[in-house]
């Protein structure tokens, strides 16, 4: 407190001695506050960078969101995407959660998996004329300074009564011993070894082949519990895999096995992923509840012992970057309370990493009103250090339900922000750009930035200011320069820094452009 008294009062108001302005009184401090702030920040010094995850789903699964039916052409796929893409950045979101693999097929070219029917109409058919909708989709979103996140689902096969015949190479032709049916759905048995090495492999092909911020799985482990057409639980029908566990020597019970599986897999994906590329995140959307009684006023669906999903675990172990429990619920049901929900996840978060909830915006101009969702983003804001949500899904943006999308851009995300880094990925930040400043014909002026010591950017902050006030923007990397024309647009400073994978920040660069002189802070 005193340093700062001494660099922001005492130069300030000189009839005030180091020693007087040391000694603290607080009657003098409040007086100089009323009569005379000094603003958080000096007009030499650029405002910490806004640090917000503001995430959405775009689901493929049965053309839910993208694209909008199958057998468009290659085209028509590429401009919905993009604009998808356009609506996240104009409502100042800054990441993607893309589906492309719903069931056992790929929205990419995979060397493992049938290209997925809901491109084409037909599975394993590749879109014509030909492009890679995973290359074209992180390309554009980062065009647009957005994350893409690959979502996938590890498990699921198919559906039994599917309309798309399934193609030679899909799991289920190629695999038929390790497929489980279970009411509507066909699963890949995760108390397999071969099922486990698959979804491994696929995840290694995507980390390795394509330029992702994060990999994203959602609630679907062991599939949600069904009943018989008498009500009576159905059964998952692995007794034949665990039988063959109990022979090789396991002393587990089918329920801890069936976690064990699971947990076992999260593992794996998590250390697989850091080991070739440690700044790409790795996000799990579990069910909104670990338990019911947790805490003690919750109830509902047992995801410890329905879906064999522990959650808390994967946490507590370290073994995700994010979780997004899906906390689709209002502050109005006490059974599922949205605010002591998101109470007790922050409270088992031992590892200290991300919980950016999952809303569901899609129940606004349904059942609720775009407050119910404005809530719960100031909820999360208020909750946390590094807060952050995801809003399921992209529809209810796209269809501006209550005004949600213009009210997201307008009042509560107004500026951009970069999404939080991981502080336990040992990375080094990125080297501070170079920049250079000259005059132009016609009372310009030209910025130009670079990266430096061959470093790759994926992002650019740009901070202004004009006055005492600061502006901010969060550029893609292929924006290196900007124009400035007439002196009323030229600012009195600007900080420019580099942002590297995983959201890390490099120091700044600051000029005066009116004078034409640069330095560091």
């Amino acid at each position: 407190m005193m340093e700062w008294l001494k660099k922001c009062w005492v130069p300030r108001v000189s009839k005030f001695s180091t020693r007087e302005a040391e000694k603290g009184s607080l009657v003098l401090i409040l007086l100089f506050f009323l009569i005379n702030p000094c603003n958080l920040y000096s007009s030499e010094t650029p405002p910490a960078i806004s640090r917000e995850f503001r995430g959405v789903w775009v689901a493929s699964v049965g053309n839910i969101n993208w694209p909008s039916k199958p057998g468009l052409s290659s085209a028509q796929q590429q401009r919905e995407l993009t604009a998808i893409f356009d609506l996240a950045a104009r409502t100042h979101l800054n990441a993607v959660i893309l589906q492309v693999r719903p069931l056992g097929d790929a929205f990419y070219a995979s060397p493992t998996e049938p290209w997925s029917p809901y491109l084409t109409g037909t599975m394993g058919k590749p879109p014509s004329p030909y492009y890679d909708p995973l290359e074209f989709a992180v390309l554009a979103a980062h065009s647009r300074g957005l994350e893409l996140h690959a979502w996938i689902n590890p498990y699921r096969a198919g559906f039994r009564n599917s309309k798309y015949p399934l193609s030679e190479n899909h799991f289920i032709r190629r695999h038929p011993h390790l497929i489980r049916s279970y009411g509507k759905n066909l699963w890949m048995d995760p108390g397999e070894v071969e099922v486990q090495n698959h979804v491994v492999q696929v995840i290694t092909h995507l980390v390795k082949n394509y330029d992702l911020d994060g990999i994203h799985l959602d609630d679907y482990f062991y599939p949600y519990p069904e009943k018989t057409s008498n009500q009576t639980h159905l059964e998952f029908p692995d007794e034949k895999t665990y039988s063959t566990y109990q022979k090789q020597g396991g002393k587990l019970a089918k329920n801890d096995w069936r976690r064990h599986n699971v947990n076992g897999l999260i593992e794996r994906l998590y250390q697989t992923i850091k080991s070739i590329k440690p700044e790409v995140r790795f996000g799990i959307s579990p069910f909104g509840i670990w338990r019911p009684g947790y805490p003690a006023q919750i109830r509902g669906l047992d995801a410890y012992d329905g879906i064999y999903a522990d959650a808390r675990l994967w946490l507590n172990k370290g073994w995700v970057d994010y979780m997004a429990p899906q906390l689709y619920w209002g502050f109005d049901q006490p059974a599922q309370d949205f605010g002591v929900l998101h109470t007790w996840w922050l409270s088992q978060n031992t590892m200290k990493r991300h919980i950016w909830p999952g809303l569901n915006a899609v129940k606004v101009g349904q059942s609720w009103s775009a407050a119910n969702i404005i809530q719960q983003v100031n909820y999360s804001r208020r909750s946390g250090t590094e807060p952050g949500v995801l809003m399921w899904n992209i529809g209810s943006l796209q269809r501006n339900s209550e005004n949600l999308a213009t009210q997201l851009s307008k009042k509560i995300y107004p500026q951009p922000a970069l999404p939080p880094s991981m502080p336990w990925i040992q990375s080094e930040p990125p080297p501070t750009p170079s920049v250079q400043l000259n005059n132009l014909d016609n009372n310009r002026k030209l910025l130009n930035w670079n990266p430096s010591h061959n470093s790759s950017p994926a992002q650019w902050v740009l901070q202004s200011r004009r006055g005492k006030l600061w502006n901010i923007e969060i550029l893609p990397a292929h924006i290196t320069n900007r124009v400035y024309v007439g002196v009323q647009q030229v600012p009195d400073a600007i900080a420019l820094y580099s942002v590297g994978r995983g959201s890390i920040v490099s120091a700044p660069i600051l000029i005066h452009p009116k004078n034409i002189s640069t330095r560091k802070p």
